[in-house]
Parts: structure tokens; C-alpha cells; sequence
């Protein structure tokens, strides 16, 4: 493919060179650039890519996208100015591959907790019902039905569109993603054609990238202003920023609700551990997710299902059907009778939704026992918050080491500690050791008792000091009431 293919509907400064190159691949690493690259250089948050030109070029790279021009210009390369290297990196990423998000039915899933549920339900709803369908979540990537590990979120716009370009070679018809406020303020999603947008709510995180909760709100209504008007833009009306996604968009808007009077309106009916019984529109039906939250999810997968074109009697049959993500309120059973959970809650609101749904569904004669900490190297002003709710809400509390990556666990409990008065210090434990808290936390525990293990859900691993240690929560919790 030519530059000049690759860069169609890109905001072009100036071109320095031949624009008629054939370029074999595209690149915003140096370190994969190849004979025949096109090397984006961005501007990253810790990494600036014009440092990287010269061995960019040095490597093979025949064409440089860049925001400054160097002061040495090499009459074999080709030089692209650009007002933003991230931004065209995205829509070239998109022409590169063939604009496969046009090829599909893609439906973005964003807010700050949800995503992965939704995301994951949704796919597996419509994979059911016999569509070929691709997932991009935070758990893994799908196409069709490969399993493609993941490591972001959202992808790179490389990475992003040759996984959708693969769905659409396997003969995809939908797909189903989530899509980070990182991704959009990162301009990752650049170039990509949405059928339809979802958004779930939004809560304290990443305050450490955003600085500012307007900052992370803002984010994410970008993604909701750049969706064509021939697409969905679902809501959730009983979050205060759910409105104001709508407010710019050109989409069909659409909005789902417990607590208001919303397009797709949904009452919960009962709530058990097993599963609720909950009306929607009027019709009832029972569904294998427990809690207000995961209600809610429903809620937004419904929507989005009727807007993609889902028939509504089959859709009801399919949804009681479906289970709960990996990690996401995953229950534990054990022939001792304590009824354990892994929740990926690292957040204080997805925290309190959970210990909301235990607390309205146990009958309080049990003991609620959780076990949480919070990751180093990310946003510090939510540890006292997640102690805080934690203490308020659970019967005991364990405070341990989540990801502490390269901060000291110690200091992670304290400034998590800094968010309990006296009183409620007393009655919290602190156990750096994640694998001593938990089996801690089954020896406190008798017949009838709940073990929250929050913060880490589906993640199989432990990162301390950069290096993923092997830990899954279901596992260490299961071989723990084993032995009880």
C-alpha cells in the first residue's frame, strides 16, 4: 500500500519526499520497524517517538509521520507533518488494514465499571443465537471463537484494527468492545466506525492519567460526540453524567434505567444468590446475574441487543441463559458451606455495588468477611476511600497487597488505612501477603459465611517489582476452604 493510501482523510502539514512509496508495514515502536516501515512518531505519556526517528530509519523505516520535522532531514525518507501523530496514527492504522470496522457491526462499551460484563454478555448473546461474532475486553480478545490473549483494555490502533480485520476475514457479522477513557483521549479509537456506543456510569478511577473528574468525563463523552449518525448511543439515566453523553452526539440516543423513566426501564423483582427474577419494559425474566449493578448491565445489554436488531422473544429466552463474566461476582462453593466471591472491584464505587448486593441479598445472621487492597503505581486518592467502604460495609476486613507493582505493599495498606476513623481500625486486619489473607480470612469464617476477594477478579497473576508472579484469587480461595 502507498503513503498516500494509507494517510486518505489524515490532516496533512506538509510532505517532505515521495508520497508514492509502497509501504510493507506500520509502526509506532522502533523497535519493530522493519524494511519498508511507515514509523508514526507519538508523543506518549512516558516515551516521546521523535527520539526514535533516526533508529526508526536505521531499522528500515522508509516514511516518518511526525509532529516536528527533524533538523536533519535524510533524502531517502520520506518526512510527514502532522498537527497529531496519535490521531493519524489511528486513521492510517484503520486505512492500513482496510477499514475493517466498516466491515462489522462494532458496538463500544465504555464507564468506569461495566464494561467487561457488558462487553462479554454481549457477545456471547449473539454467538448463541448463531452469529459469528469478535470480543476486544479487558479479560481476552475473541474472533469467532479463537481466544487471543489481552493486555489492554483497549488495544493499540495497530493491534486493534488486525484483530478486527481478523474478525472480518473469519466472517464476523458483530463485535462487541470495550473502549477506555485512555483509548479515546489517546486518540486509539481514531478511524474506527461504531455501530452503536454504551455507557455504564462513571466513578472515581484513574484520577492518576485524568487529574480531574471532568478531564475523565470528557473523555468519555468523545467517544459518544464521534459516533455516526446512523448509530446507537445507550445511557445509563441513573448515573448524573449519563445525559450528558447524549448532549453532542449525532446518534439515535437511547437510555436504560432502574431508577428513572428511561427507554429500556427495569425493575428488579427478587434477588438471591443464584441469580433475580427482573421486569423489563413490563416483561418479566429471570437472569442468572445477581445485584443492582449487574441488573443495570442487563439493562444495557438488552438495549443494545434490540438496537442491533435482536429479536425480542428470542432475546429473553437467551439472556436467562446467560452467566456472569470470569471474575466478575464469581462464586465459590465449598462442601464447608461458605459461600466465597471474587469481584474484580478496584474502585470505591464497584466495591460498595458489590458489598450493596451481598449486604440486600444474606440475611445478616451470616458474617461478611472481605479481603481487599489497591494497586501500586495508579491513582492513590481512591485507597482510603476503598478502606472506607470496605469497613462500613463488611463484618470484618483484611487489608493485603493487590498489585503492588513497584510501591511498597506496606505503604499502600497505610494510605488505604488513612480512610478508617479509630474505630473502625480496630477491627480491620492488615496481611501484606495476599495468599495469608485469604486463608486467613477462611479461618475466621464459619458454616453460612461470606468471603469477598476483592480488586483482582480475573487476573491470574501478581506483578511485584515488574515481575507476574502466578496468583488467581478463585484458586487460592477454593484450595483454602478445601482445607478448611
Amino acid at each position: 500500500m502507498k503513503v498516500k493510501e494509507i494517510l486518505v482523510n489524515c490532516n496533512l502539514l506538509e510532505i517532505v519526499g515521495n508520497k508514492d512509496l509502497d509501504i510493507s508495514s506500520i509502526s509506532f515502536d522502533s523497535r519493530t520497524v522493519e524494511n519498508g516501515t511507515l514509523f508514526f512518531a507519538v508523543k506518549g505519556t512516558q516515551v516521546d517517538g521523535h527520539n526514535y526517528i533516526d533508529k526508526a530509519i536505521e531499522k528500515g523505516a522508509i516514511a516518518i509521520v511526525c509532529e516536528q520535522l527533524p533538523a536533519t532531514l535524510n533524502d531517502a525518507v520520506t518526512y510527514i507533518k502532522v498537527d497529531n501523530s496519535a490521531y493519524v496514527l489511528g486513521m492510517s492504522a484503520s486505512n492500513f488494514f482496510d477499514n475493517p470496522s466498516k466491515k462489522l457491526k462494532l458496538t463500544g462499551v465504555t464507564g468506569t465499571n461495566g464494561k467487561t460484563t457488558i462487553a462479554t454478555l454481549l457477545y456471547r448473546l449473539f454467538t448463541d443465537a448463531g452469529y459469528v461474532c469478535g470480543l476486544l475486553s479487558t479479560i481476552e480478545n475473541i474472533v469467532d471463537h479463537e481466544v487471543i490473549p489481552s493486555t489492554h483494555t483497549t488495544p493499540d490502533p495497530i493491534e486493534l484494527n488486525a484483530l478486527l480485520k481478523k474478525m472480518v476475514d473469519k466472517g464476523c457479522e458483530y463485535a462487541f468492545m470495550e473502549v477506555s477513557s485512555h483509548s479515546v483521549d489517546q486518540d486509539r479509537i481514531a478511524g474506527l466506525e461504531f455501530a452503536g456506543g454504551i455507557f455504564t456510569n462513571l466513578t472515581h478511577d484513574h484520577l492518576d492519567y485524568h487529574k480531574t473528574m471532568a478531564n475523565y468525563r470528557n473523555a468519555k463523552k468523545k467517544f459518544f460526540d464521534n459516533l455516526p449518525a446512523n448509530a446507537f448511543a445507550l445511557t445509563n439515566l441513573d448515573d448524573k453524567n449519563g445525559a450528558v453523553m447524549l448532549q453532542n452526539t449525532k446518534a439515535k440516543r437511547l437510555t436504560y434505567a432502574l431508577k428513572h423513566d428511561a427507554d429500556f426501564k427495569g425493575v428488579v423483582l427478587e434477588s438471591h444468590f443464584d441469580g433475580m427474577m427482573i421486569k423489563v419494559n413490563g416483561t418479566e425474566m429471570f437472569t442468572q446475574l445477581v445485584g443492582g449493578f449487574n441488573a443495570s448491565n442487563l439493562l444495557a445489554i438488552y438495549g443494545a441487543a434490540i438496537s442491533l436488531g435482536f429479536d425480542k422473544n428470542e432475546l429473553l429466552v437467551e439472556i436467562s441463559k446467560l452467566k456472569g463474566a470470569n471474575g466478575r461476582f464469581d462464586m465459590v462453593h465449598s462442601d464447608c458451606g461458605i459461600v466465597g466471591i471474587v469481584d474484580y472491584a478496584h474502585t470505591p464505587d464497584a466495591l460498595e455495588n458489590v458489598l450493596k448486593t451481598i449486604n440486600d441479598v444474606r440475611c445478616h445472621k451470616e458474617t461478611l468477611i472481605t479481603v481487599v487492597g489497591c494497586g501500586g503505581n495508579r491513582d492513590t486518592t481512591k485507597r482510603p476511600e476503598m478502606a472506607a467502604v470496605t469497613a462500613k460495609m463488611s463484618d470484618k476486613v483484611i487489608l493485603t497487597s493487590d498489585n503492588p507493582r513497584n510501591e511498597n505493599p506496606d505503604e499502600i495498606i497505610r494510605q488505604m488505612k488513612e480512610g478508617l476513623d479509630e474505630e473502625a481500625k480496630r477491627h480491620v486486619l492488615s496481611i501484606t501477603n495476599r495468599r495469608e489473607a485469604i486463608r486467613t480470612a477462611v479461618a475466621l469464617a464459619s458454616k453460612g459465611d461470606i468471603i469477598l476477594l476483592a480488586g483482582k477478579g480475573h487476573e491470574n497473576y501478581q506483578e511485584i517489582n515488574g515481575v507476574k508472579n502466578h496468583f488467581d484469587d478463585k484458586e487460592e480461595l477454593s484450595e483454602a476452604l478445601k482445607e478448611k
